[in-house]
């Protein structure tokens, strides 16, 4: 057979490729594989996450970051602390919880104050961190301001009112004593009301609070004095002259009873046991 050498040859049943038709493939590889890394270090992320490695890392860091710098001359050397008489210096220092070398900027002074303020003799504290070696702290203690019984128990109280937790009342007995319901909250009305006659005041041994609205003070001599409700410095005020001028206290008297405005009333020792002892139990007088 010959073959004619001009004939075109016969094209093939087979489709040819085309290369228009692996551009698109390529194309969606490129953006796949970013994706995949990405996906990859995403799950690696997660599990460092979760494990607590990144976590750990850093507070590797912050350690290697603090070691630096106590070497290079930032390490606690002392601590002042200023304004301590009641409360325990190993109170204190654990409170601080920093220990001589530890690196000064390590030492957090806001979270030492709050420890500070925790303790039952702390009204305030102002806490420094001193570059490059010394923590300073000033200290406001509460005021013990008096005695305060209640249904037995015994209490010392601030200027403020409250009870300072921990203290021991035997080592206050020179305090006032008050008694009673709602004594602590008037308790500076009514020192501040005794001070308006100085030597007066000085015989008082104890305040009763009755009825959360008036005062019974008693003097040396179990002397109960009945204040009125209302003006409770004049009649404080006109007792003082009445032992000043006329020797009250020297007489056969139990009970002075001050709460009418226009008279005295006095008891002798033939009277019954003095009210403000049944004030103290919750009998209201």
């Amino acid at each position: 057979m010959r073959l004619n050498r001009n004939a075109k040859p016969a094209r093939s049943s087979q489709p040819k490729r085309s290369r228009r038709t692996a551009k698109p493939a390529r194309r969606h590889w490129r953006w796949a594989l970013p994706l995949l890394g990405l996906t990859v270090l995403g799950s690696a992320g997660g599990w460092a996450a979760s494990s607590g490695w990144i976590d750990r890392q850093s507070l590797a860091a912050t350690e290697a970051f603090f070691s630096t710098t106590a070497t290079l001359g930032l390490a606690v050397d002392d601590v002042l602390v200023e304004g301590r008489n009641r409360t325990m210096s190993a109170e204190v220092l654990a409170a601080l919880d920093v220990g001589r070398g530890s690196p000064t900027l390590r030492f957090d002074p806001t979270e030492a104050r709050d420890r500070l303020m925790a303790l039952s003799w702390i009204a305030d504290a102002r806490v420094e961190r001193r570059l490059p070696n010394l923590i300073f702290v000033r200290l406001q203690e509460r005021q013990p301001l008096a005695l305060w019984q209640l249904h037995g128990r015994l209490n010392v109280i601030d200027t403020d009112g409250a009870i300072i937790e921990g203290a021991e009342p035997a080592r206050f007995a020179a305090l006032p004593l008050l008694v009673g319901e709602g004594a602590p909250e008037r308790a500076g009305n009514l020192l501040a009301l005794l001070d308006r006659a100085p030597d007066l005041a000085e015989l008082v041994i104890a305040a009763v609070r009755v009825g959360e609205r008036r005062w019974n003070v008693v003097l040396e001599g179990d002397i109960e004095v009945r204040l009125p409700e209302v003006g409770a410095v004049e009649a404080w005020e006109q007792l003082a002259e009445l032992v000043r001028d006329e020797a009250l206290l020297e007489r056969d008297v139990v009970t002075i009873d001050l709460r009418l405005p226009d008279r005295l009333i006095l008891r002798g020792h033939n009277a019954p046991e003095p009210a403000w002892r049944r004030a103290a139990d919750g009998e209201e007088t």
